[in-house]
């Protein structure tokens, strides 16, 4: 079978015409094909001992031996939607740092995010939670949540403004009830982050699915440029603002970025391996209200790290033959995004750009 559980063999599903509560916009029906979830990836972890049913008597949780059992965890959810006359390649789309598939649906102001405009398009798509995150929250190791009053930081952090008050022309919604949807996204990891982990469950995604396309988000970003490493199916990257874990050349690594509050820096790999990113196309955006030169934000200084580290990433990809294209969406006309341009007011701008390029690449 090509996937690891039932298909919606000779099911058609149809998404009716509907209004969104809070957006108010009318959108026509979408004919499905076959939609469903699974998992892949993870492992099972198994406690010493002979299980007793009896004797570990009624359910008391944290007081109940585990002799004998297992945990079966540290795997990614994944939910699908295929629509009909899909296209061949699917699109597999990757949060990032304590997001989960969640940042693809619909926005926080009620209109269709990445999810649905692309299943118009005919793609069939893919979504993911990564190990330990969301959906796929069991863990085979513990960790501690912390309950960190920070929404300001992240405020910050994701460029919609600072404190409290939005950039001038930011491309998102002003309605509190948006920027409520908003901070209520946001979702802990539960038990480390693993990259080794995360990148190994995606690889095993690819290797379910066949070709694809993989569609990354900020953190995921550094994590995608792994997984193509490991696997062939991975047919092209569309990366959205990567932050982290630019890989380069063993004897070719970039001296690290410093920036107010950290210090960016690359991963080096053996040419052989490196040159694997040299044989599919790549696109990068960047959004709004990330500086050229250093300020006090650390909100946006961080990111301008990550532009420097990225233009230097693109050159050395390229002379190395690969096909790099970099774009900061205020030089395409699309100004005011903030780090999720898929969930802006212009989605459906930045939605064009990257369904522009798919076609462009042969990957559509």
């Amino acid at each position: 079978m090509r996937k690891t559980f039932v298909p919606l063999l000779g099911l058609l599903l149809t998404l009716t015409a509907c209004v969104s509560p809070r957006s108010g916009t009318p959108e026509g029906g979408i004919a499905l094909a076959e939609q469903g979830s699974f998992t892949v990836g993870g492992s099972v972890k198994t406690s010493p001992g002979t299980f007793d049913p009896i004797a570990h008597g009624a359910f008391n949780p944290g007081n109940q031996s585990t002799a004998g059992q297992t945990l079966h965890g540290d795997h990614a959810a994944v939910f699908y939607q295929v629509p009909v006359r899909a296209r061949e390649l699917p699109l597999v789309f990757w949060h990032g740092y304590g997001q989960s598939m969640r940042t693809w649906q619909s926005t926080p102001d009620g209109r269709e995010g990445f999810q649905t405009i692309f299943l118009r398009h005919r793609f069939p798509v893919y979504l993911l939670d990564q190990p330990r995150r969301g959906l796929a929250g069991r863990s085979t190791e513990p960790t501690t949540i912390a309950a960190a009053t920070d929404d300001q930081l992240w405020f910050g952090i994701f460029r919609l403004g600072v404190g409290t008050e939005f950039y001038p022309g930011v491309q998102f919604s002003r309605d509190p009830a948006a920027l409520n949807q908003f901070y209520r996204q946001i979702t802990p990891d539960t038990g480390p982050l693993n990259i080794d982990l995360n990148v190994a469950a995606v690889s095993a995604l690819f290797d379910t699915l066949g070709a694809g396309v993989l569609v990354t988000h900020s953190h995921s970003g550094g994590q995608g440029w792994l997984a193509a490493l490991e696997n062939d199916n991975i047919r092209g990257i569309a990366a959205y603002e990567p932050g982290s874990n630019f890989v380069f050349p063993e004897d070719e690594v970039p001296e690290p970025i410093d920036y107010a509050g950290g210090t960016l820096r690359a991963r080096g790999v053996p040419l052989a391996t490196f040159e694997r990113l040299t044989r599919i196309p790549i696109v990068i955006y960047y959004g709004d209200y990330i500086p050229d030169a250093p300020v006090e934000n650390p909100g946006q200084e961080q990111w301008r790290a990550a532009v420097a580290m990225a233009r230097q990433w693109t050159e050395v990809v390229n002379a190395h033959g690969g096909d790099v294209t970099l774009v900061q969406l205020p030089d395409r006309g699309l100004k005011g995004n903030t780090h999720f341009p898929m969930s802006d007011l212009n989605n459906q701008a930045v939605a064009q750009l990257l369904l522009d390029w798919l076609v462009e690449k042969g990957l559509d």
